[in-house]
């Protein structure tokens, strides 16, 4: 891995960072509305993990820290990896929600299970556009 990348590197429109930009626009915006919107958030934690605003206010700075690191060339394959734990850490709401019908408000059953498989190709997608 090379530490230093010159600044015109970045500024080329490939399709690498395009996909680089809109995953970053995409976690960005994901970890704000865990903050503009927490109990939206809080209602599909199972009931099983501790803290759940916590957990909610972490996975949010989490995906905000993801986003703007995937941009960062040195930091970007450890912002994908984290990104990736972090797909996979909240996968267990993702089956709640799609499980417990009240969690998951007025969203319809059939959005909620495609949702699962989602989590594959998100985790496809930081890990095609952060590295060789």
């Amino acid at each position: 891995m090379r530490a230093v990348v010159h600044y015109s590197e970045c500024l080329v429109p490939t399709r690498r960072n395009i996909a680089l930009v809109g995953a970053s626009i995409l976690y960005v915006t994901a970890g704000v509305l865990h903050f503009r919107y927490p109990n939206s958030y809080v209602r599909i934690v199972p009931p099983f993990i501790p803290a759940r605003l916590a957990m909610v206010y972490v996975s949010g700075a989490a995906e905000i820290a993801g986003g703007i690191g995937l941009l960062l060339p040195y930091f970007r394959r450890a912002a994908a990896w984290g990104l990736i734990a972090l797909l996979i850490a909240v996968l267990p709401a993702n089956v709640y929600m799609a499980m417990d019908r009240v969690a998951a408000g007025q969203t319809p059953a059939w959005i909620l299970w495609a949702r699962l498989p989602l989590q594959l190709v998100l985790i496809w997608w930081v890990l095609r556009c952060s590295g060789r």
